[in-house]
């Protein structure tokens, strides 16, 4: 149960971090910093909510999400996109937590690569190889000659 809130905590994020930053035009920095202080001071204030576990992750995964939803929109739009990445975001973050202990910019390094594998998808065929980006690459590199 907690690993489904938190892997909602993560879609939130990404979601309504971008919704503030293109919509309401605050920017990706002041969007995720005060998106994140909201949920960080609210866990702050009333720790008996849920359970320790959920207090103390919540607020982390909350950041991390909020990481993807800097994403600028020329890259990565739409909301089914950024809760993909927010959904591979927090895979990472469950399976992998104990192993970034002590290690800095592990939330948005976690954010990036998972960023990255959704902006990977569209070079997948259904063979699962890769095709158009190759294809595209070449069309770069050739057409400069």
């Amino acid at each position: 149960m907690n690993n489904i809130v938190l892997i909602c905590t993560a879609v939130i994020a990404a979601n309504l971090t971008f919704y503030v930053n293109e919509r309401l035009k605050q920017g990706p920095v002041r969007s995720s910093a005060g998106l994140s202080l909201l949920v960080a001071c609210f866990f702050t204030v009333f720790p008996h909510i849920l359970s320790p576990a959920l207090v103390k992750n919540i607020p982390v995964v909350f950041i991390g999400g909020s990481f993807i939803g800097m994403v600028s929109a020329k890259l990565l739009s739409g909301y089914l996109r950024l809760s993909m990445a927010a959904l591979v975001f927090s895979i990472i973050y469950l399976n992998t937590s104990k192993f970034f202990n002590g290690y800095g910019g592990a939330l948005g390094t976690a954010a990036s690569i998972s960023v990255l594998v959704v902006l990977s998808l569209p070079f997948l065929n259904i063979k699962g190889k890769l095709t158009s980006g190759f294809q595209q690459i070449k069309k770069m590199i050739f057409s400069r000659r």
